[in-house]
């Protein structure tokens, strides 16, 4: 595998870990919100990642990299609660609130950020490998 090789396999990981920690922000950011209905009430988030397989020209090594497939909406519960006083509550008194876990939500921002930054040090020894095999021939 070529050194060149490593910059497309990390960034691609870069990238998808960014996605990750897009939807987790908008997850966290609408954690606390409130809906008159279940179909308007905001549903957590989650990306879908798949190994991406690329023939390399010579010798038909295999690269793999990482693709996001899409996003999807989480299928738990909503947060259903009794509060008749409250000014976005239907007619029978319950207001719904998304099926975001906090707690889970900040786990995945941690594995997130430092995924992505152990991929932001692949590439960067990659880069001072490739900078040392320039100076070899050098004295």
């Amino acid at each position: 595998m070529s050194l060149f090789n490593v910059f497309n396999i990390s960034g691609s990981g870069m990238s998808a870990q960014s996605t990750r920690l897009n939807t987790t922000a908008s997850n966290i950011a609408n954690a606390d919100s409130v809906s008159s209905s279940a179909g308007e009430t905001y549903r957590a988030r989650h990306p879908v990642f798949a190994a991406a397989m690329q023939e390399a020209a010579a010798g038909q090594q295999s690269a793999t990299g990482v693709k996001v497939l899409g996003i999807v909406e989480s299928d738990k519960p909503l947060n259903v609660e009794y509060s008749p006083s409250h000014p976005m509550a239907d007619k029978d008194g319950y207001i719904y609130k998304p099926n975001v876990n906090v707690i889970e939500e900040m786990t995945n921002m941690i594995s997130a950020s430092r995924s992505y930054q152990t991929n932001v040090q692949l590439a960067e020894s990659a880069k001072n490998m490739l900078n040392k095999t320039l100076t070899l021939g050098q004295r």
